[in-house]
């Protein structure tokens, strides 16, 4: 028996890095997986993954910050597999700049990504979760639900050049905690995951100047090779984490093994304290 057999999983931002490990990762123990990604051909590419896995997927796609994207996702998942079991919320990206530098679009743009996305996507899924938990109780069964909000050092540290994105991952922190406290009584662990230097496409060590399109804006995306080697020094172990490595963080909050750990914010760091 698989760990996750039976269980449904939402995974936003699951078509690239560490979303598509951590959707191949919860598929490999048996879960289904909904997986959100920007653009429709890395998510549907997943889903043919977690196929050949022998586990069932879904793909949908769009924009995270689009206002009925929560309700939207959550509806696709429990009509195709019947519930909400694990909620990973992974989406996401920086605009960097400097506070005097920064306008109120590059400020809003981080909150839309890092809080408000993920408060409608849960405020979507209460609505399934808290009458599954209310039957479930009534019938003397217990099954314990996990929500894991993807979080970054920035928000527990700040970070030079992220005012915007360090509030918004702190802010993360803040609805993490808040909701271990609403819905401990639901049996939902809620908990955090905190990255350090993570190597992805948005940090990819490079000199030459690559973007990403998001929402139409070109954003910048990339760390200087010698900024690189600087992070990879601070890090007692020596470089940065891989997604593999950081998907099976998120995983390890996803077992039964941690169905008594909520409220927590887990630094994925190699050791980097700020």
């Amino acid at each position: 028996m698989k760990k996750l057999e039976g269980k449904t999983a939402f995974v936003t931002g699951g078509g690239r890095g560490i979303g598509r490990e951590v959707a191949l990762k919860l598929a490999s123990e048996g879960a289904n997986v909904v997986v959100n990604d920007l653009d429709a051909g890395p998510a549907g590419a997943v889903v043919e993954e977690i196929a050949a896995l022998g586990a069932r997927g879904l793909a949908v796609p769009g924009s995270v910050t689009e206002p009925d994207f929560g309700d939207r996702f959550v509806k696709a998942g429990v009509d195709a597999f019947g519930g909400v079991d694990i909620v990973i919320n992974n989406a996401g990206y920086t605009w960097d700049a400097l506070i005097n530098k920064m306008s109120d679009q590059q400020f809003d743009a981080m909150y839309d990504v890092h809080v408000k996305a993920p408060f409608r996507i849960l405020r979507a899924a209460a609505q399934v979760i808290i009458p599954a938990a209310k039957e479930e109780a009534a019938q003397g069964r217990e099954v314990v639900r996990k929500v894991v909000n993807v979080s970054s050092m920035a928000g527990t540290g700040g970070n030079a050049g992220q005012a915007n994105y360090s509030s918004a991952k702190a802010a993360q922190l803040g609805l993490t905690k808040s909701l271990a406290k609403e819905w401990g009584r639901w049996k939902v662990n809620v908990n955090a995951v905190a990255f350090g230097v993570i190597s992805t496409r948005l940090t990819e060590a490079t000199d030459e100047k690559k973007t990403i399109t998001v929402e139409g804006r070109e954003i910048g995306v990339g760390i200087p090779v010698k900024v690189a080697k600087g992070f990879a020094a601070a890090i007692p172990m020596g470089r940065a984490g891989s997604p593999v490595e950081a998907a099976g963080s998120i995983y390890l909050l996803c077992t039964p093994e941690s169905d008594y750990i909520s409220g927590q914010v887990v630094c994925v760091s190699g050791g980097l304290s700020i």
